[in-house]
């Protein structure tokens, strides 16, 4: 990784990586639960080239390891994370997880595609993505086929349902490039990222794996994307139904989608395997510090340790200042527009929940369902600002909690104080 100083990760029983130096990182390595304080410090020592007492590793065990939740306390069966550990920006994190596919099957399943991540396999697949584009771009067309999907329910069925089985089947990209690589995947889940659902793949192992094992990992996803179009071109070739190559085109915007390196997608993992730094939005807040006058930044240090070196720097300050501008337009847009937004759409939900009743009641499935998923599509940017509410408003009051408990304290002194004044004057 891009550090001056070699750091290390330890991924803790929530699942949050936390960073380690090599001091720690040895110590935690010769804890088995059973070896004593003062055979851990030998063998810390011979592996750290300095001299480590048995009083320096209790010292980093209650002070640097307890509190963050890697190491139990004497006496606990497992470790603790409290409330005040360390945790990566979780208002941009996946909330709400729940396991699709569990872990032995995601094994079972990278085991059997591993093979699309051989070289001569990607390279094929490839050269078959570019050739399928130019026929479809250039040659055929691709908007007749969207145009015949929106022409009548039954085939904007088909198109959601198709957009779907690749939005599963781009999770079974990672894990079996995971597995390629030489981790082990596990579950595949789902949750809600800020307020849309979201498909995820515990992939975490992979940071055993080197540098482009990581990358083909963070790039798995797209690459079963196109593997998923080219079977999508097999199937037109075969039955020559217009609704295929519509899923086809729709799905080159759920790469690009995924690409972009805003919020946490591929792109996102994709650039920081490339900068070396695994949590670029850790960055944010510090290196906007560092732009503030000493006085006004107060004690807090402008870098963070461990520090990076100046390439990845350069890259986390490029990507910094791209994408605060966009975060803030972003947010300055949606709020202005926010109550013509929620009226309109508000509209449509009305309209939509009519036409669904409407064709319940006519007869009409097809229709009935393709309103439903047009109410439920609706509906879910409403239930997830509400939910990222509920947590933005939680999270600032964690924050704001050690304040609100040092001015009860110092209210509390006070009138203990002016209550012995007044006991001593009478």
């Amino acid at each position: 990784m891009e550090y001056e100083d070699p750091v290390y990760l330890a991924r803790r029983g929530d699942g949050q990586m936390v960073q380690l130096s090599f001091l720690l990182f040895l110590v935690i390595q010769e804890i088995d639960g059973v070896r004593p304080t003062a055979e851990i410090a030998q063998r810390v020592g011979r592996a750290f080239g300095k001299d480590v007492s048995a009083d320096n590793v209790r010292h980093l065990l209650e002070h640097r390891l307890q509190p963050l939740g890697i190491v139990a306390e004497p006496g606990a069966p497992t470790a603790a994370v409290t409330s005040d550990a360390p945790r990566n920006d979780l208002l941009l994190g996946l909330m709400g997880r729940r396991t699709l596919v569990p872990p032995p099957a995601v094994r079972a399943a990278a085991r059997a595609l591993a093979w699309l991540h051989r070289p001569a396999v990607t390279a094929t697949v490839l050269a078959a993505a570019v050739a399928m584009d130019l026929w479809l771009f250039l040659v055929h067309g691709a908007m007749p086929a969207v145009l015949h999907s929106l022409s009548s329910p039954l085939p904007l069925l088909t198109v959601f349902a198709l957009i779907v089985g690749s939005l599963v089947f781009h999770e079974f990209g990672h894990a079996s490039a995971c597995h390629h690589a030489g981790a082990t995947p596990g579950r595949i889940g789902c949750g809600l990222y800020l307020i849309w659902p979201s498909l995820y793949t515990d992939v975490t192992d992979v940071y055993r794996a080197g540098r482009a094992g990581r990358l083909r990992t963070d790039l798995g996803g797209v690459y079963f994307n196109v593997v998923y179009m080219l079977a999508l071109l097999a199937a037109y070739a075969v039955t020559g139904h217009p609704v295929l190559l519509a899923a086809i085109y729709l799905g080159h915007f759920e790469i690009f989608e995924q690409l972009m390196p805003t919020a946490r997608l591929d792109g996102y993992y994709i650039l920081t395997d490339v900068a070396g730094v695994p949590d670029l939005y850790g960055r944010v807040g510090p290196l906007l510090r560092g732009l503030l006058p000493r006085r006004a930044r107060g004690d807090r240090p402008a870098e963070p340790v461990p520090a990076l070196t100046r390439r990845a720097r350069i890259t986390v300050t490029v990507w910094v200042f791209t994408l605060v501008p966009l975060m803030l337009a972003d947010l300055g847009y949606g709020l202005w527009n926010l109550p013509r937004i929620t009226a309109t759409a508000l509209r449509s939900l009305d309209a939509r929940l009519h036409t669904a009743t409407a064709a319940t009641v006519g007869g009409h499935p097809a229709s009935a369902l393709v309103a439903a998923l047009g109410v439920v599509l609706l509906a879910l940017p409403f239930a997830g600002g509400g939910w990222l509410t509920v947590r933005l408003l939680r999270a600032v009051g964690r924050r704001l909690r050690p304040a609100g408990d040092a001015l009860a304290r110092s209210a509390a002194q006070y009138l203990v104080v002016r209550a012995k004044r007044e006991r001593d004057q009478t």
